[in-house]
């Protein structure tokens, strides 16, 4: 059972529950010949839980967080890492993209080093090549990072053709001054700020440590 599917059990049980016990105090009451004041009090007090479940498992399913329609991006699920990188450039970039696929809603990752492809990772685009067009040439040369957070409604879409087709969101974030970590999402406005701020420590690990690599 996915998270979500057990947010919706959870959010059902008062229901269920409150339900379950109003049914269970009109049955006592029809099998009972003779009602005593305790009797009374105690059916009372029943009815009263039983309202209570019912009403706060209404409130928590009109409260429930508004979750974004996410898609299964087309492509390949993939690990393309350059062969003749120095073996602690790999494993860095092999820990960083698992944890960016494993702990935010990425789903494809591209990091461009010095006009270079070092890795693709997770559903690959049709294309294994990154020409950089506007909105990545920003990013590189304002050093600032870029959150398109639904990218369908940008024109500037077209140039993400190494990301899979209908990546629903893009953010593109700046390793240090030579290059950029490219991540799709398959829902839009699904970063947090939280996510961006860590996405920005990531890239600035990276950047330390592509910056021994020879141009």
């Amino acid at each position: 059972m996915s998270k979500n599917d057990q947010n919706k059990v959870l959010r059902r049980l008062p229901i269920v529950v409150g339900g379950l016990g109003a049914t269970l105090l009109l049955i006592n009451r029809l099998y009972t010949p003779t009602l005593t004041v305790s009797q009374a009090r105690g059916d009372v007090l029943g009815v009263i839980l039983s309202a209570v479940l019912i009403l706060t498992g209404l409130i928590w399913l009109q409260v429930q967080p508004r979750i974004p329609d996410a898609v299964e991006l087309i492509g390949d699920e993939g690990f393309e890492l350059q062969e003749d990188l120095p073996e602690i450039v790999k494993t860095e970039l092999a820990w960083a993209s698992h944890l960016l696929l494993t702990n935010t809603v990425t789903c494809s990752i591209v990091v461009l080093y010095r006009s270079r492809v070092l890795l693709r990772r997770g559903v690959l685009g049709p294309s294994s090549e990154v020409n950089p067009g506007a909105i990545l040439k920003r990013t590189l040369e304002k050093e600032k990072p870029i959150y398109l957070v639904d990218l369908k409604v940008y024109p500037g879409r077209v140039e993400f053709d190494y990301l899979p087709p209908n990546t629903q969101g893009v953010i593109c974030q700046p390793i240090g001054s030579d290059g950029a970590l490219i991540l799709g999402a398959n829902a839009p406005r699904s970063y947090t700020k939280q996510d961006e701020n860590w996405i920005t420590g990531i890239a600035n690990k990276l950047a330390v440590t592509l910056s021994d690599i020879n141009s």
